[in-house]
Order: C-alpha cells, then structure tokens, then sequence
C-alpha cells in the first residue's frame, strides 16, 4: 500500500489541527449542527451524532478548551481531589476508571489533583476555586464537619463527595454504608461462636470512624460480645505497625478471637502479624474484612470478606457532579452502596 494513502488518526506537527469547519466539511453538515452533536443535544439524532462522533475520533479531533473558555466561561474540566494515601490496593485507579467511563461520553475531561491530607486539606479546593481551573470538584475522606464542604457550597460551586457529612448542609455524594457492613461483620463473627471483637477502624477525623462505631457498637449491644480495644492504631497507620500491633494483640493473655478490618490492605499486615504470633485463622480466631478488589480470597479463602466497588463510586460521584454543573438540586444526587459479600467467602 502506497504509504501517501494512509491516513493518521492524529494530526502531525505539518498539519493542521482539525476544527469544526473540518468535520462540517467532512459529513456535509452545518458548523452549528457538528457543534451540537459534540455536545449531546437533545435535538440531534442519534445517527448524525454517531456520524459525526467517528468522524471527530477519525480526525483525531479535540476542542480548543481555551477558545472554549473564552467563548462560554466553562473549562469542561473535573477535578478529582484524592489523597495520595488512598493509593492502596487499586483505590485510585478503580475510582479513575469509574469517573472516565461516564466522562467519556460528554465534553468533560478529569484532571487528578493528588495532595497529601497531613498538609492543609483546603489548599487544592482553594487553588481550582482561585484559578477557576475546574467546572466542578469531587472530594474525599469526607470529615464529619468538613470545611471543604462548607466553602464550596458558600461559593456556590458545584461538588460531589466520596462520603457524608453531619454538617446539615444538602450536598451531592456517594457513599459505603460501612455502619451496615460493621454492623453484619459482627453478627457474623458472633455466628461462628466468636465473643471477643476487635475492630481496625479508619482514622477517627473521618465520617465514615463515626459510621463504623455505630454498627460495631450496635453489633455488640444485641449480641452481648466484648468489644477488646485496639489503641491508637487504624486501618491507614503503617503496613508495619499494623503487623506488629497485631503480633502484640495476639500474644495477649486474652486475644480476640474475631477481628473486623475496614481495609484490604490493612487486612494484609493483620494477618502477617497474627500468623507471627502462631495463630490460625478459621480456628483460633476469625476475620471479616472490606477489599476493593477481589484478592484476599486468593490467598487466605478464611478471611470473610465484603466488596466495596470504587469503581461503581466513581462511577455514581461523575454522574453527580456533571448533574450539579447541569443544576440539579444536591437532595436528588445522593446514593449508598450496601454490603455485597463476596461469594467465594464462607458465610
């Protein structure tokens, strides 16, 4: 094949940038109507969208988001704000892939504004507010009485959370119900004869502590099992610490003898350290954790395990915050994922 006939996807450096007037030329269409295909218009049928959507991904064709901005005020950029502590076990990429399969399909991109919460959490959420780099924002590791929250609702800017807040402001979010999930892992526990419960909890600044207290509280209330402290230690402290904490608990002259862990990977140092101090799980004691992901049935089939799907999270949080640009009311964006346990556990 004579390589002059090929044509690229995308433009080289000598060519120039395909526009508008480029794809308008290509279907036989108006500037007007390629421009409202691009956009999802309502009135624009599916087959001239669809002609016009692989004509573009032919051309290789991407808006000028600054002669977008300039033209409409909007950048059609999402900002998703993690801490780069929730890298663990696949936490960003599952909650990235989530978010880009519902952008995919409009003019928004996702811009990832990683930052560490050991520094001022407000400084990422006040840089896109400043700067106006973002028509919309979604946060996690919602605290209970979050200022983040409380500015960008004062700002009137639109946002979606990864969790609740108690602050009595309307706000849209998607979230785990973990009060559920403790609450059940419990109960579970308890089934097997197990009677004293430890639980590995999130850092206590953050909503969904509160969450997980209720149910283990609860659990324990009905059921008449003791609850054996675990200190300071939480599900984001260092993979060594937890596996040392645990080697320590164990050795106990009374250990528990079921475990609740709110964290795949937090489960991961807990076992290490359990098997350190010579325990076996499923007969000297018995765990119930949460994953992202499918694997900690791979390597230990004893551990009770429940499934939080990130990605179905990111999924519900773009859907939110492409509403709430849209201006949807917060009351009408608001989801909980229950607690799906895996079936390859034992129950």
């Amino acid at each position: 094949m004579d390589e002059k006939s090929i044509t690229p996807n995308h433009p080289s450096k000598s060519q120039e940038r395909p526009t508008l007037k480029t794809i308008a030329f290509m279907t036989g269409l108006g500037i007007t109507t390629v421009s409202r295909a691009l956009k999802d218009a309502p009135d624009i049928g599916a087959d001239t969208k669809e002609r016009v959507r692989l004509v573009a991904r032919q051309l290789g064709y991407q808006p000028n988001r600054a002669g977008v901005r300039l033209r409409t005020g909007k950048t059609n950029v999402i900002a998703l704000v993690l801490s780069i502590e929730e890298e663990l076990m696949g936490f960003t990429s599952q909650m990235v892939f989530g978010i880009s399969e519902v952008l995919a399909g409009t003019q928004y991109h996702l811009v990832l504004t990683p930052h560490s919460h050991q520094r001022d959490p407000m400084m990422p959420v006040r840089y896109i507010l400043d700067t106006g780099s973002a028509d919309g924002i979604i946060i996690s590791r919602v605290a209970p009485e979050d200022q983040r929250v409380a500015l960008l609702t004062e700002r009137g800017f639109p946002f979606a959370t990864h969790g609740r807040t108690d602050m009595g402001i309307m706000h849209a979010f998607h979230d785990f119900d973990n009060e559920s999930y403790v609450y059940q892992a419990v109960r579970k526990l308890i089934a097997r004869g197990r009677t004293r419960i430890a639980l590995l909890p999130p850092p206590s600044n953050l909503s969904y502590y509160h969450h997980s207290r209720i149910g283990f509280e609860r659990a324990l209330a009905e059921t008449g099992a003791s609850e054996v402290p675990v200190g300071r230690v939480t599900s984001e402290s260092s993979l060594g610490m937890i596996k040392e904490f645990a080697e320590n608990l164990m050795r106990n002259h009374a250990p528990p003898d079921g475990i609740v862990s709110i964290s795949g990977s937090a489960t991961v140092a807990l076992i290490a350290g359990t098997e350190a101090a010579g325990k076996v799980l499923g007969k000297e004691f018995d765990l119930v954790s949460k994953q992202s992901a499918d694997f900690l049935n791979w390597i230990r089939p004893e551990i009770l395990t429940v499934n939080e799907d990130v990605r179905h999270a990111g999924r519900e949080l773009a859907k939110a915050i492409i509403a709430r640009i849209d201006g949807v009311a917060p009351d009408l964006l608001q989801s909980i994922s229950h607690p799906t346990w895996a079936s390859a556990a034992p129950v």
